[in-house]
Order: structure tokens, then sequence, then C-alpha cells
């Protein structure tokens, strides 16, 4: 098949979906949007038509077969869908098929008056001028046919009647398995040119829902499952958002990372928009130079949030207090905006919500993210990775400085950088290493700046002490080969990093 790109979209506005549509759904066809009990299409026909009816002035009609339409408007005022005063401006339409669905018994061939309904439909759509439909399920009907042959001739007619009248429109219907076919009688998707699947998959205790596309007949889209979730305030929201507009200008104004040594090592500092990833051990100093990071730009008077995710807003200022900075008095001036989270309190989708919702109301200048692996606790790799996606696609676009902790299993490992670092490596601009190294039976740390995207930067692996007034980086590391490896020796002597104690009064950086 030739993919014709040409096929208009129609945008459905729906929080991130139109990203993995590539614009939208293709304009004037039918949409299968098909699900388990409770994966969300109720709300996707609902909000198909109200996103239409607030961005784009776009009219629609839904047509329900299992909700009235009472409980259709009481459900969308959660959303602040304002559906009665919708109707009385004629923007939207209900055409009410409940009764013909609660008729009861089995439909034989030809007594389900289809004709009926669809002259309902066309007459409700000429009436308000619509150019959305929404018909939610056809499942309440399709369940009494007696054969699947039926379903299909059936859903042939619906098709060709709103494809006739010129409306792009969405028809849900029940699947029975989370992965075991795409509908529940295996014809709809053959006789729909588009096809879309929710998912709400328990994995490990803990729900996940996706939304994939499984074909557009005749045009792109993106493939696999991504994550989404469903916000009281925002609605469906899919994951990750990554493919917002590439930024068209990149700062070029460096700022400072609030630690003198660090930024000299960085070639000056950090870019204005760059997301910095800083990775080590507990207790090496990623906690503290996030801190010196708030520090700093509060002192250029730009706004500044930090999400812990590790430590309760006691312990955060407690710890601050021992390197003299009052994160009370910063959050006194209204620079400073602090949220501790624990990872296992919300769902994953429901921290990026959190986040994006700070970013987007507080407008910060500066971010600290501490610490990242902690999440890794209750979600999956890929979930995590879609996470990151999605906070560095709204981090870019509000032009927020990023910094993000991350950390090993161990406090005490041969790794370069834990796994999830690993994965997100690529998708930030400076990346630190902090770590521990062990010379005559003392711990030492040292820390090395293994890329500065479109900057030079000190290649060097330098000292680094901690002492009441902070974290201080010093000389280059001459004597020792291999400390990035994990594998660190002084020629002639052997280092086993791995299997050293720690010491009992050693000071942390945390």
């Amino acid at each position: 098949m030739t993919y014709n790109d040409a096929i208009r979209r129609l945008p459905t506005r729906i929080n991130g979906l139109d990203q993995v549509a590539l614009g939208g759904l293709p304009e004037g066809r039918s949409t299968l949007v098909t699900g388990t009990t409770g994966t969300g299409k109720t709300l996707f026909a609902i909000e198909f038509l109200a996103r239409g009816i607030q961005h784009l002035d776009q009219p629609g009609v839904f047509v329900n077969f299992e909700e009235r339409p009472e409980d259709v408007r009481r459900n969308a005022a959660s959303l602040s869908f304002p559906i009665e005063q919708w109707e009385r401006d004629r923007h939207w339409a209900f055409v009410d098929a409940t009764a013909d669905a609660e008729d009861g018994g089995e439909v034989i061939v030809g007594n389900y008056d289809f004709g009926g309904l669809a002259s309902r439909i066309e007459h409700a759509v000429r009436g308000i001028g619509a150019v959305r439909v929404s018909l939610d399920s056809l499942g309440a009907v399709f369940s009494r046919f007696p054969n699947s042959a039926v379903v299909r001739q059936e859903l042939h007619r619906i098709a060709h009647v709103l494809n006739r009248i010129g409306v792009t429109s969405v028809i849900t219907a029940e699947r029975t398995s989370e992965y075991n076919g795409v509908s529940r009688y295996d014809v709809e998707e053959f006789v729909l040119d588009n096809v879309i699947i929710l998912r709400n998959v328990l994995a490990d205790e803990r729900r996940r829902r996706t939304v994939e596309i499984v074909k557009f007949r005749g045009t792109t889209h993106r493939t696999g499952e991504w994550l989404f979730t469903i916000d009281p305030k925002h609605g469906i929201v899919v994951m990750p958002l990554a493919f917002l507009t590439p930024l068209a200008v990149a700062s070029r104004t460096r700022v400072s990372t609030g630690n003198p040594g660090l930024d000299e090592m960085c070639g000056g500092g950090v870019y204005q928009d760059s997301i910095v990833l800083l990775t080590g051990p507990s207790g090496v100093g990623k906690t503290l130079t996030g801190l010196g990071f708030t520090a700093a730009g509060i002192a250029a008077g730009e706004r500044c949030l930090i999400f812990a995710l590790d430590e309760s807003r006691a312990q955060l200022g407690r710890n601050a207090a021992g390197w003299g900075l009052d994160l009370d008095s910063m959050e006194a001036s209204g620079l400073l905006r602090i949220v501790c989270d624990y990872p296992e309190v919300a769902s994953l989708e429901d921290h990026f919500l959190r986040l994006r919702q700070l970013i987007e109301e507080f407008q910060p200048t500066r971010l600290v993210m501490d610490t990242l692996s902690a999440l890794e606790r209750v979600v999956t790799p890929r979930a995590l990775l879609d996470f990151v996606l999605s906070l560095g696609a709204v981090v870019r676009q509000h032009r927020v400085t990023t910094l993000l902790t991350s950390a090993p299993s161990g406090r005490f490992t041969p790794q370069l950088t834990p796994a999830i670092a690993a994965e997100i490596a690529s998708l930030t601009d400076v990346s630190i290493n902090l770590r521990y190294v062990e010379s005559a039976g003392e711990i030492h740390r040292v820390v090395a700046v293994l890329q500065t995207r479109g900057s030079m930067h000190d290649p060097s692996i330098r000292h680094v002490t901690v002492d009441s007034e902070g974290l201080h980086v010093g000389e280059r590391v001459t004597r020792v080969v291999g400390i990035l490896s994990g594998n660190s020796t002084i020629p002639g002597v052997p280092w086993l990093l791995a299997e050293s104690p720690e010491p009992e009064e050693q000071q942390s950086g945390e």
C-alpha cells in the first residue's frame, strides 16, 4: 500500500494524542476506538467532541447507546465541559439510542432498523452543522446480534452513512482482553478505516494505561503503545509529549551550576535551556549539588522548583541548613517552591501531571528532580523512560534549566551509571558523574564531566571534598586509572572499590 500523507487530519486536541497520530484523525473518516471495561472509551468519545468545540469551534453530535444524556452531562461536568450550555448554543446535540439498545432479546437480521438511527444522526448533524460525531458504544447493540457476519454488515451501513454526510467520527466498542485480538467480534477493525486500542493493564500490582494506533488506512502514524493517564482536570493525557515542536532557537547564555569548580569543568557553566544528568551513589553529593544549583538561581532572581522523591520537606530543610542554606527564607521570597513526595504515594503518570502543572503555573527557570532513580522502585524501565521523555519535552518547551539526579542501586558499585541513566543519557545535554574511590584505607570522592553537548569541557577527573561550606572541586586525579570503569588501581597497587567498607564517620554529601 502506498501511504498518502496528503490526507487531511482533524486535530483531536486530546492532550498528546495528536503528536502520536501525526496531526490528528484522518478527516471525514470513522475511527474505531476499542478497549476493555474502564480503559477510557467513553471519555475519549466525549473529549473528541468537547475539544473540537473548545479549540476549533466545531459542533458535534453524541450518539449514546449505554449512558443516558443526563449521565454524560454529569460525568463531563467534572472536566468543566458545559454540555448543557453547548446544547443551548447549538454546538452539541444528543441522539439518544439507549431505548433502542435496551429493547432486549436477540436481533434477527433486518429487524434492527439502523436506517432509522442513521436518519436521526444525519438530522442532528444537519441541524447544528456538526463536524464531529461520537457513537458510544455500539457493543450495546452488537452484543445482541446472532453472529459476526451481521455485525460486519451493520457496521458497514453505519460507516457508509457517516462518511456520506462528511463528518469525522469516533465509534467505541468493547474488547474482551487486553492483548488477544483487536475487537470483540474480530470484524470491526476490517470494516473501519482507522483503529485505536486503549489498554489498562495490571502488572506488578499497578495499572498502566496505554494507547495504540493499530492502523490509519492510507496514511501514517506513530507505532507502538504510548502511556497515558486520566487526569481529573485535563482528561486524557498521552505520554510522552516528546513530539512537541522543537524550539527554533537554542540558548547561548550560560548559567552557573552554583559550584565554581563544576562551572569551570563544564566550560563556564551550562546553557540556560539544558538538561543536566548528575549520577552517583548515595551520599556522594548529589542533593548538595542540587541545593547549590537552586541557591545560585535564587541569587540571580530566578524562580526555582525542587521536586524531591526520597526525602521529606523537614529532612531536606535540615540538610540544607547544615550547609548554610535557609530553604524557608527562599520559599518565603516567592522564588522557591518545594514538593516532597515518595514515589509510592502516586502513579508515575500522576507525578508527571503534578510536575507539568507546577511548571505551567509557577513558571520556574530552574528545576531540580532528586532523585530520578527513586521511581525505579515502582515502575518498569520503559515507563520511566516515557516519563523522562515527557518531562524533557515539557522543560524544553518552557526553557527550564533542569538538573536530574540518579543513583545506582548500591552505595559502592563498579557501574559507571545506573540503568536508567544509561537509557536517558542521550536525552540530556550535560552528564556529570560523582564517584567514590579508595586510597590508603580512606574513601575519597571524585567528579567527571562525561558530556557537555555543544561545548568544550574539562576531560579530567577531579578530587571532590565536602565540608560545612558545601562541595568543592579540587585538583585533578593523576595517579589512579580505571576510576570510571569501577576497577580503580594505582600501578602496582590493587584497588577493590566494590568491597570497600563504609567508614563509620563518613560525612554524607546528601
